[in-house]
């Protein structure tokens, strides 16, 4: 086989083949190991010299299916933990092919309408989801960092605007250091951000107040002050070691009272606003100055999915926009150019899987999940606690427990040790998926039940494997 053009008539085939699979995939999940490292060897089969004559689409796309259905991490599934992993919901996997499908260059409205008002209507929808004010500006990003960066170059254009300076088209050089200030939740996607940014992932200030790293809060004030508000300060809504929040509302108090930018890290947390046992977590989140979170997680879309909102939506512009290339058309009222308000230039449509699961299932579909995964989580944290086995390390908040494996007669100081051999003999167990952190100096785990699939049961699975793992290394 060579040129794709001969195979013009029969381009729907290889689409088949991927259909035929997803059924009997899909519902192998619920009973599958996470991982089989036994299947490893399959991957040997995707390596090779670059072929000189393809094989044809039909029979490369047969080779991938076969290898991929058996040798991948089973992520999609309800009993990965590991990370905080949502799955992809029948209708989002479905939007997420027809993204595929439909293949637009989604960074102009001229190069696709479609993808323009698909992403408009999202960014409506999330905001309604999460309580944001209708002013708010937004835009659709490949992840969650990606969404900091959007958010903090803004933050950085307002802060350099506050010393006279254009960073957009003059740079950094002649500035200070942009003071960014946040507890010590803060997490390390923020701190890449700012290195891409120029800003300095290590410049980034922490006010904790204890070893979980809870906000300072007059710590902060102080530094503020000192600063004379020409600051960013940031608030952290789930963390992803135990799923402790900053006081958002608070921490908006304080930028109100200096002048202060306030960005808000919502990756997972700010679905805390769905559920009224969980909303007072993200009271405050409507005062910020730009709010991320990750669609990924516990919007259970496909990646790369993330979004970046701004309260003015004039510093999107001006911080991404007036590239000044004369084959780009300028923004007409509703026609937007979603690529002059985000770091991409060449973006897929990865409005439509968003909008194909918010239109199935609606606020209460999501705000259903939402709570059936704080139950669950719960749960777990009730198994946690009722093992004589297991220590409980913090109180489960959101979708996280945080816990380590204690038995009887190890004394403390071999007890990072075991759990850091019991993280690795449950991954290459693989029936369930979850590794360890550390936290307050402690090897834990932190398992994240997010996934649309995941039940009880399937967290009952995760302790009685612990369990029984951890007795064979004790022992």
């Amino acid at each position: 086989m060579s040129d794709p053009l001969d195979e013009h008539d029969v381009a729907g085939d290889p689409l088949a083949v991927v259909a035929r699979a997803a059924g009997p995939y899909l519902a192998s999940l619920p009973d599958r190991p996470v991982h089989d490292r036994s299947m490893d060897p399959l991957l040997d089969e995707l390596d090779g010299p670059l072929p000189e004559r393809g094989d044809g689409a039909v029979a490369a796309v047969e080779q991938l299916v076969r290898v991929g259905t058996r040798a991948a991490t089973h992520s999609s599934g309800p009993r990965f933990f590991h990370f905080v992993v949502g799955g992809s919901t029948p209708a989002a996997m479905a939007g997420d092919w027809a993204a595929s499908l439909l293949d637009q260059a989604a960074g102009l409205w001229l190069t696709s309408p479609l993808a323009a008002r698909a992403e408009t209507v999202v960014l409506r929808w999330l905001k309604e989801l999460f309580g944001l004010p209708p002013g708010f500006g937004g835009v659709l990003t490949p992840s969650a960092t990606f969404a900091h960066v959007t958010g903090l170059a803004c933050a950085r254009h307002w802060w350099a605007a506050e010393h006279g300076v254009d960073v957009a088209s003059q740079g950094l050089a002649g500035l200070p250091a942009m003071p960014v200030l946040s507890s010590g939740l803060v997490h390390v996607s923020t701190r890449k951000a700012l290195q891409i940014l120029g800003c300095g992932r290590d410049t980034v200030r922490t006010f904790a107040r204890d070893d979980a790293g809870r906000v300072d809060l007059a710590a902060m004030d102080a530094a503020l002050a000192e600063a004379g508000g020409r600051a960013v300060v940031v608030a952290n809504l789930g963390e992803v070691n135990t799923g402790d929040s900053d006081p958002v509302a608070e921490l908006a108090d304080l930028a109100e009272r200096h002048g202060a930018w306030l960005h808000v890290d919502g990756a997972f947390g700010l679905f805390a606003a769905l559920s009224p046992r969980t909303a007072h977590l993200a009271r405050g989140v409507e005062r910020a100055d730009s709010v991320t979170a990750d669609g990924h997680k516990w919007l259970n879309v496909p990646y790369e999915s993330g979004f970046s909102f701004v309260r003015d939506p004039a510093w999107l512009s001006r911080a991404f926009g007036a590239w000044g290339a004369a084959y780009l058309p300028d923004p007409d009222g509703e026609r937007v150019n979603y690529n002059m308000l985000g770091p991409e230039s060449s973006r897929r449509a990865r409005a439509l899987p968003i909008w194909a699961t918010l239109r199935a299932y609606g606020r209460d579909g999501y705000r259903e999940m939402v709570e059936r995964h704080l139950d669950v989580s719960a749960h777990l944290g009730g198994l946690v606690e009722a093992a004589p086995d297991l220590e409980l390390l913090a109180p489960v908040q959101l979708c996280i427990a945080c816990f380590r494996y204690r038995p009887e007669g190890v004394p403390e100081e071999r007890l990072d040790e075991l759990n850091a051999r019991l993280g690795e003999a449950l991954l290459a167990d693989g029936r369930v998926y979850a590794g360890t952190t550390t936290y307050r100096g402690m090897t834990v785990f932190r398992p994240a039940p997010v996934n649309w699939r995941t039940t009880k049961a399937d967290v009952e699975r995760l302790v009685d494997v612990l369990r029984e793992l951890g007795a064979r290394l004790a022992g």
